[in-house]
């Protein structure tokens, strides 16, 4: 095995605790320095770096200059296996980089260590599995500027670099990550900016790649600024791998940077325990420090974290570093993950193992990213086991099965006097089923329905008339809309449920027709308003 040297730096002692109370009621929030520990300890380096200085070592700019990326180089800290070599060996393999810091993680005996599997290729990356795409999230469909993604309505991904510390096996942008020929221009900046400056509806910005914090501090910088000059991004976020594959790069002079743009929100990208060392935590205390709320985002991986202590050990040792776990992705299907990915069962078991267990907050949203484009689709456990009028059968965790009872006078118009007030943002063409629940539309088409089902054929005098398939009452253009008054909801049964409908008078006093979903009738129907009804209504 090869050796290795520990090195320890030394702080300030801390100052004693009745001190630093009084301090804290004393001093302005904003003027406090961070909490100071008195001794870190950095991670033990391999025997090729025990004689590099601290000056060096700590330097991220000299981290990124002595990254190993060949088989002979990765040779001399690991005890490589065959298909390791083989993975190294290869013509087309996707771009390894490792840091020296990131390195000293892996152990060299075990060809099953997580860091060691998510950095160092196998020969088996190169094959094919069913449903591997090339780009599985559709994201440059979704692109209307070089680098800019626009798939959900108020928020866009924006991609400044396909550059990053080190590379992961998985990569979902392996298509154009680690490539220095495929990476964003100052005029692809300005095109993703001006489509910005013309898209209002868009209020949430995530900073993506590559690793943004890979770019020069100027021009990051220079991008943060433009983007807070618009007035109708409300907040910006940073996505970033940079803190686990080079924590030293997250300076005060940075942070400080950071701290100009709020609001700003970062998500980092760690996916098992050993990650966590000493040197990240100095880091993250950094940056929440600095006001940046931190959220992490974990890819569930074969062999590495599928497993509900692993995992469980992970959103704890989060948590203690003021990270909120965010997202737990399924693999995508893209070329290169084969091997890591598990089932979306797998996944399942895992947030099982975990809701009811810990902390609520200590809980990510399980998502699988949608092949083809369709974004992120939370997946988790069937907590409601049954429903019906009245009354919902839920389980908890420990399997304890329990009935809720609903209230009958519940009347879900009692809002509208508030509700009217709230802004509401346009998602045009993106409404989704939120649009069928809020009556602005009956139904969601697949593309081409009405084609394929027209067969071919002309139109004639009974197919003319698009007038007979808008339903009355539904979607901006219906008449409903512009009556002075609300519409009548019939009740079956005469007068809804008793006779009278609840509390004798149905939903307070609306005409006596009660808690039903009746059939909605026009202006001048017989039964319309004001008007008990015939047995014409449906029960809910």
């Amino acid at each position: 095995m090869l050796q290795v040297t520990e090195t320890e730096t030394l702080s300030e002692p801390p100052e004693p605790p009745d001190q630093r109370v009084r301090q804290t009621l004393s001093t302005p929030l904003s003027t406090l320095e961070p909490t100071r520990h008195s001794q870190l300890k950095q991670t033990p380096r391999p025997a090729l770096w025990a004689d590099i200085p601290d000056e060096k070592w700590l330097d991220w700019r000299w981290q990124l200059a002595h990254r190993l990326n060949t088989l002979e180089e990765l040779s001399q800290i690991i005890h490589l296996t065959a298909e390791e070599i083989e993975g190294l060996s290869a013509e087309d393999k996707f771009r390894v980089d490792v840091t020296p810091y990131f390195a000293s993680l892996i152990d060299p005996d075990d060809p099953h260590c997580p860091i060691r599997r998510q950095v160092i290729p196998l020969g088996r990356e190169l094959q094919a599995f069913e449903g591997m795409m090339e780009d599985s999230l559709a994201e440059d469909k979704h692109s209307p500027v070089p680098g800019l993604v626009h798939r959900y309505p108020d928020r866009v991904l924006m991609l400044l670099t396909t550059q990053c510390a080190s590379y992961c096996r998985y990569c979902t942008r392996s298509r154009i990550v680690g490539d220095s020929h495929a990476t964003f221009s100052k005029t692809d900046f300005e095109m993703q900016l001006e489509y910005l400056r013309n898209t209002p509806q868009v209020r949430d910005v995530l900073l993506s790649g590559g690793d943004p914090l890979t770019l020069a501090p100027k021009t990051l910088e220079h991008i943060l600024a433009s983007l807070r000059e618009i007035e109708h991004i409300e907040i910006i976020r940073i996505g970033t791998r940079v803190p686990i594959f080079l924590p030293m790069r997250v300076t005060e002079e940075f942070t400080a940077m950071l701290h100009q743009f709020h609001p700003l929100w970062m998500n980092v990208h760690i996916n098992h325990p050993k990650e966590i060392t000493p040197e990240l935590s100095q880091a993250l205390a950094k940056l929440a420090d600095a006001g940046i709320p931190l959220g992490n985002q974990s890819v569930l991986l074969a062999g590495i974290n599928d497993s509900v202590n692993i995992q469980r050990e992970l959103v704890h040792k989060l948590v203690r570093n003021r990270v909120r776990p965010y997202y737990l992705y399924q693999c995508d299907l893209v070329k290169g993950a084969g091997h890591f990915r598990t089932t979306v069962a797998k996944g399942v078991e895992v947030i099982e193992g975990l809701r009811g267990h810990t902390s609520g907050y200590a809980i990510p949203t399980y998502v699988v990213d949608a092949p083809g484009g369709g974004g992120k689709i939370p997946v988790m456990p069937q907590y409601m086991i049954s429903q019906a009028p009245g009354k919902v059968v839920l389980r908890n965790y420990e399997g304890y099965i329990t009935t809720y009872v609903e209230p009958e006078d519940y009347d879900p118009h009692m809002i509208d006097h508030l509700d009217r007030f709230a802004p509401e943002r346009s998602e045009p063409g993106q409404g989704g089923v939120s649009d069928l629940l809020e009556g602005r539309s009956l139904a969601i088409k697949p593309e081409g329905f009405d084609t394929l089902h027209s067969r071919g054929g002309a139109q004639h005098r009974l197919n003319s008339d698009e007038a007979k398939w808008k339903p009355y009452g539904v979607g901006e253009e219906s008449p409903l809309l512009h009556l002075p008054i609300p519409i009548q909801r019939e009740a079956s049964n005469g007068n809804g449920h008793n006779g009278n409908g609840h509390n004798g008078n149905g939903h307070n006093g609306h005409n006596g027709n009660g808690h039903t979903t009746a059939l909605l009738h026009k202006p001048d129907s017989p039964n319309g308003h004001n008007g008990n009804g015939s047995g014409n209504g449906h029960h809910e």
